[in-house]
């Protein structure tokens, strides 16, 4: 087993590594995505978050014409960003930076809701189209279109960034943990943890392979169906445990209000320190300012740029205000944290089981699976984008194959080590797309106030 401890120690070194680049440029990933947001906010005087009503509205709404609907492009974002970060990402960060770091994930969700209605917006607005005449949009399109001096240089950047950060690295080690956690399959065959790993990864990776070799109608057709039910049955089951303890709630809120300005965790190094892991895993969670969403909405039967923006803007509200608010309160509620061993989706099945007669951990597993699963089909679209504009669009599809392999990879890798790669490249993303998005943004004002 000497391999394994030799590998176990590279991963290791290189989550340093990586942690040591995250450091370097997470300033200036935090000036640009909350910064930047909150001068779109002010911008448009948060005008979106006011027509909230209307986004709603115009999410069920039909359009005709080529592309995906409004509808389909929204549940395929959020199948990618309402899963695992929302409940192990939520974990990882209460266990790094205490309860407090909850207020600053909110706070980076409501900029969020600005940042996507920007990006979404150019998505509509500059595009391209396919050989059979649909949309064809996202960041790398409205940085060439918008910005002809140095915007072709801001795409490359930011495809090639992409390539690594939309791998499925996290997403697959935390739901690998999460059976081998809960099932603990060595009880019936005792394979070793490490091959019941490689054993569920490749079993993941066939079920992806099902879906996403079918390309983007396919993706849009599975996700529209799994993420109305996902995410009602989280909030049925999140809600019903917030109720039976309910008496624990304004404590746990009163919590995260004190301790969001007191620094509490020593490991965060201090208030700013403890503030930019909020942001962090805000961003993780919701990925705005990221540039993955304009992705799926560029897609987008519609003619309207502004009502793209209006519905994407709905993605934060729903993923981090909603969902992980209700994980975060399950976490504190419990007292689950006082198991310092324990982070991540380990820190979330024990808060689940001990609010829920003990079967809350069974529960999880199942939502956690559709979560999963549903977050592996789609996230390869956005790799397929990328590699396609890199290369040629024929090429594009290759990336499903580089992203399957990836996933029994990822099934046995460190936690550490897939964070670092996700951050890291969900950084080196953000910088150019927020640049681009503050560029352009009085476009998108003039249009809002002249359409709205």
């Amino acid at each position: 087993m000497s391999w394994l401890f030799l590998s176990l120690n590279i991963m290791d070194l290189l989550a340093s590594l990586l942690q040591q680049l995250i450091s370097s440029i997470e300033l200036v990933m935090f000036f640009l995505v909350i910064g930047g947001g909150l001068f779109l906010l002010f911008q448009i005087r948060a005008k979106p978050l006011l027509l909230i009503k209307t986004s709603f509205q115009l999410l069920f709404s039909k359009e005709g014409g080529a592309g995906i609907s409004r509808f389909q492009a929204l549940s395929a974002v959020l199948a990618s960003t309402v899963g695992l970060g929302n409940i192990s990402g939520v974990a990882i960060a209460i266990y790094m930076g205490g309860p407090g770091v909850m207020l600053w994930m909110w706070v980076t969700a409501i900029i969020g809701a600005i940042i996507k209605f920007y990006s979404c917006t150019l998505a509509v607005l500059y595009r391209e189209k396919e050989d059979d005449g649909s949309p064809l949009g996202g960041p790398m399109y409205y940085m060439k279109i918008a910005l002809p001096k140095f915007g072709k240089p801001f795409a490359v950047w930011f495809s090639i960034a992409g390539l690594f950060g939309v791998l499925p690295a996290f997403t697959t080690n935390q739901l690998t943990q999460t059976l081998v956690s809960v099932i603990d399959p060595n009880q019936y065959i005792d394979l070793g943890v490490l091959n019941w790993k490689i054993v569920i990864g490749l079993i993941l990776a066939l079920l992806s392979a099902f879906v996403i070799l079918g390309g983007l109608k396919k993706i849009v057709e599975v996700t529209s169906m799994l993420v109305p039910i996902m995410v009602g049955l989280y909030f049925g089951i999140g809600v019903s445990m917030l109720a039976m303890n309910a008496e624990a709630i304004i404590p746990a809120l009163q919590q995260i209000f004190s301790e969001a300005f007191s620094g509490h965790a020593a490991a965060t190094g201090g208030f700013w320190a403890l503030v930019i892991l909020g942001v962090r895993r805000a961003v993780f969670s919701n990925e705005s300012g990221i540039g993955n969403a304009p992705m799926y909405h560029g897609q987008s039967n519609t003619k309207n740029p502004i009502h793209e923006g209006l519905v994407a803007s709905l993605g934060p509200i729903l993923d981090t205000v909603l969902v992980c608010s209700i994980t975060g309160l399950i976490i504190i509620i419990s007292g689950a944290t006082e198991l310092t061993q324990l982070n991540g989706i380990e820190l979330t099945l024990e808060a689940f089981n001990r609010l829920f007669f003990g079967i809350g951990d069974e529960l999880l597993l199942l939502m956690v699976f559709v979560f999963g699963i549903s977050s592996l089909f789609t996230y390869s679209y956005y790799g397929v984008k990328c590699l396609g504009y890199l290369t040629q669009k024929k090429w594009g599809p290759w990336y499903n194959y580089i992203y399957i392999v990836s996933i029994v990879f990822s099934a046995v890798a460190t936690v550490d080590l897939v964070i670092g790669i996700i951050d890291l490249s969900f950084a080196l993303m953000a910088i150019p797309n927020m640049i681009t998005l503050l560029w352009l943004s009085k476009k998108v004002k003039g249009l809002l106030f002249a359409t709205a």
